[in-house]
């Protein structure tokens, strides 16, 4: 019973990891600091794609699933199992790979033009007083 709670927590962390790395950006929208730790997911994520790292969730939620009894996650690891083929076709993953890209970019794209309007609002006080 305990292998499969930290199995499922496993689970639950990818997908919330998953989810920060598609729409993080978008809090720095709101909070400008957010958007370096952001970037560090994002970063790691692409290298889990473009390089291969395993991600140590993917680790441990095999691991304790085995543990548990059940059978281990697709060799391909968490996205292969979970998503690939289950959210969206196989044939598919390449785009949905270039339209995270594209989230991430205009996500990090909104935070640049936020920046720099607060900056041009802030100088045009400094001026007006």
């Amino acid at each position: 019973m305990g292998y499969r709670v930290l199995a499922d927590a496993a689970a639950v962390a990818h997908f919330s990891f998953l989810v920060y790395v598609l729409l993080g950006g978008f809090l720095a929208w709101k909070w400008p600091r957010a958007f370096w730790p952001h970037l560090a997911c994002a970063a790691y994520g692409l290298g889990i794609v473009v390089i291969g790292w395993t991600c140590p969730l993917t680790y441990v939620e095999n691991w304790a699933r085995m543990r548990a009894g059940e059978a281990g996650l697709h060799p391909g690891g968490f996205i292969d199992h979970y998503l690939t083929g289950v959210i969206y076709p196989e044939q598919h993953l390449l785009l949905v790979q270039v339209l995270v890209g594209v989230v991430v970019a205009v996500s990090w794209g909104g935070v640049v033009l936020r920046l720099v309007n607060s900056r041009s609002r802030r100088e045009r006080s400094v001026l007006h007083r």
